[in-house]
């Protein structure tokens, strides 16, 4: 990126390189098999371990105890994650991408063997740290590769295929948790993840390149930028289980200062985490990924959707679960075709309207609570699935346009890093933010209409930064 296109917010690409001959043929071809398996494997762990634990805690507490450590299960794996999904760009030029995968998947494997033998809560919170410490990597190595390892031409389908995984993960991740509950077998859903992850290690050897074309003169490790966005993290998932009132509010005020924090010291920071165009007045950089923050929030309705489906439609548990899983549903499925548009002008209007189904289709779900739903059912479930279809139409173009958002090596292995960071602290941000909603709104349909009418409006917000990155490329 030249200085002039930095200080105007211009998105470079303007004249976009000839991606006709990218396809999925080619993506899924000998060439390209391995890599994309492994890039989307490790997306689709990370995501489904979520899951996966959150359906076998009750099992796991049931035999070894510390029901006082439910909420750091998981705001220590997420904490973890925030830490090393920031130095995946480091790690990556440093190592090599077969390398720095191979490290993920062992951290993550040592993680899911130590939950599996884990003989008390205590140690299973270790073992989590170490899973989680694998996971940041993994989460932000599926879309940093791509830019390193991938031709320019099968940025926004290998895009679509990775970011594809998250939803992915929320629809398998239940299952496989609900099955093991359900044999009384809860440490073998962690023998499961770590055989995957070994599996998934070997063949990064054999389908990523060992050495990064990159340099590595990334300079000192910023720890405080670091340390900041971590304990940031950590508050907002603190805010979701503390009880409602003024822990709440002291958690998400603690959250906000810590996260104001971070970006001034980054800012000053000599070697900044995220890329110094991320900091530059009028830089589109910024905004992507606020975007891509907040669309990735509207997954997180589906924490509360199958408590919801339960107590006012009456759903099984069964289908309760199912319903909970229609955001991902939507994103999923319309990701996969929205990756196989090339066209610049279309891509525009996608990064556009995704924002904008998001907003419509939780204002549809907010508007129709009701108890003793009934038929209703049926609207929630289409504003749900067409607020998922906005993430899915966005997702992998605003993911693109960050990978080009310069064209100097270092800093766009920072921004192509910096996607799934801005995923991993919306989702610790959003989650607490459901949670608050919820509690707020009260029980019942107030709860679930709360909910949605938030995430709506945090829709809006998506409307407004979306426009404001494009605004420099007209």
């Amino acid at each position: 990126m030249t200085d002039e296109n930095a200080s105007t917010g211009v998105i470079p690409g303007g004249a976009e390189p000839d991606e006709t001959s990218g396809s999925w043929r080619e993506l899924f071809s000998g060439a390209h098999l391995t890599a994309s398996l492994v890039l989307a494997g490790g997306v689709a762990v990370y995501a489904m371990n979520t899951f996966v634990t959150a359906a076998l805690l009750p099992s796991t507490i049931a035999d070894i105890g510390g029901e006082q450590y439910f909420a750091w299960v998981t705001t220590s794996f997420m904490a973890a994650s925030v830490l090393t999904s920031m130095l995946v760009a480091r790690t990556l030029a440093k190592r090599g991408a077969a390398r720095t995968y191979l490290l993920a998947f062992l951290l993550f494997a040592a993680g899911s063997l130590g939950a599996a033998l884990a003989p008390s809560m205590e140690v299973l919170l270790g073992a989590r740290v170490l899973q989680g410490l694998g996971g940041g990597l993994l989460a932000g190595l599926g879309y940093a590769v791509i830019r390193d390892a991938r031709p320019e031409r099968l940025w926004t389908r290998a895009t679509g295929l990775v970011s594809a995984m998250w939803g992915f993960g929320t629809l398998v991740g239940p299952a496989i948790g609900g099955v093991f509950a359900q044999l009384h077998l809860w440490r073998g859903a962690f023998w499961l993840l770590t055989a995957v992850a070994v599996v998934l290690g070997v063949m990064s050897l054999r389908g990523l390149p060992r050495h990064s074309a990159e340099s590595d003169d990334f300079g000192k490790v910023p720890l405080a930028s670091l340390g900041m966005l971590v304990l940031a993290a950590a508050a907002f998932s603190v805010a979701a289980v503390v009880p409602v009132g003024w822990p709440t509010a002291a958690a998400l005020v603690t959250g906000t200062l810590l996260l104001a924090g971070f970006v001034a010291i980054d800012r000053a920071a000599s070697s900044p985490v995220l890329p110094r165009i991320t900091y530059r007045r009028g830089n589109p950089l910024t905004w992507l990924y606020i975007v891509l923050g907040i669309l990735s929030a509207a997954a997180m309705a589906e924490i509360f959707l199958p408590k919801f489906g339960q107590e006012l439609a009456g759903m099984p548990p069964l289908l309760a679960g199912l319903f909970g899983a229609t955001v991902s549903v939507g994103w999923s499925f319309v990701q996969l075709f929205s990756a196989s548009v090339d066209d610049e002008r279309a891509r525009r209007r996608l990064m556009l309207l995704g924002p904008v189904l998001m907003t419509v289709g939780l204002a549809v779900f907010a508007a129709t609570q009701r108890a003793d739903a009934g038929g209703i059912v049926w609207v929630w479930v289409g504003g749900l699935v067409l607020a998922g279809a906005g993430v899915g139409l966005a997702f992998p173009h605003l993911s693109v346009a960050a990978m080009r958002s310069t064209d100097d090596p270092l800093e766009g292995s920072k921004a192509a890093a910096g996607v799934g960071t801005a995923e991993l602290i919306a989702n610790a941000m959003s989650s607490a933010l459901v949670g608050v909603l919820v509690a707020v709104g009260g029980p019942g349909a107030a709860g679930s209409t709360a909910m949605g009418a938030g995430l709506a409006a945090l829709g809006v917000l998506g409307v407004i930064a979306v426009a404001a990155a494009l605004r420099g490329r007209r």
